[in-house]
């Protein structure tokens, strides 16, 4: 048997276990590059250098729109995975799915006006629960 670089780096493209899971991830962290993004040029639409932690009230938004998301996915993505895991990949890929649409929808009101957050946050908040839930279901299931 020969070693081919070519194979051996290729023996698995395309076979991932859970792929509706992986690609709600990629698109959780393309959202996160969107948002990334979306607060350096709205830093320099308003001339406020990256050093600066204040500004105008839509800099703000966008910021904060950004750093609620960031803080969001740390706690979305472990659950996301452990729900895939102990429950099936469906049932973790419609929950991401939500929660995405969810922090799309949060980020884009949220631009606009403070106020027209909630609606975005509520529902990205359900999708995490119900993902937690299943989640710790399936794992208590296991035992």
């Amino acid at each position: 048997m020969s070693l081919d670089p070519w194979h051996v780096l290729t023996a698995n493209y395309g076979h991932i276990a859970y792929p509706g899971t992986a690609f709600v991830t990629l698109l959780d962290c393309f959202l996160y590059l969107i948002l990334t993004y979306n607060v350096g040029r709205a830093r320099m639409k308003f001339g406020v250098p990256a050093t600066e932690t204040g500004g105008p009230q839509d800099l703000m938004r966008i910021i904060r729109a950004h750093l609620n998301t960031l803080e969001q996915l740390a706690f979305h993505l472990p659950v996301l995975w452990v729900a895939a895991l102990a429950v099936s990949d469906n049932f973790a890929t419609l929950g991401g799915a939500v929660w995405l649409f969810a922090r799309t929808l949060y980020a884009a009101r949220y631009y606009q006006k403070a106020n027209r957050r909630t609606k975005g946050f509520l529902i990205s908040m359900i999708a995490n629960m119900v993902l937690l839930i299943g989640a710790f279901c399936g794992v208590i299931a296991s035992f």
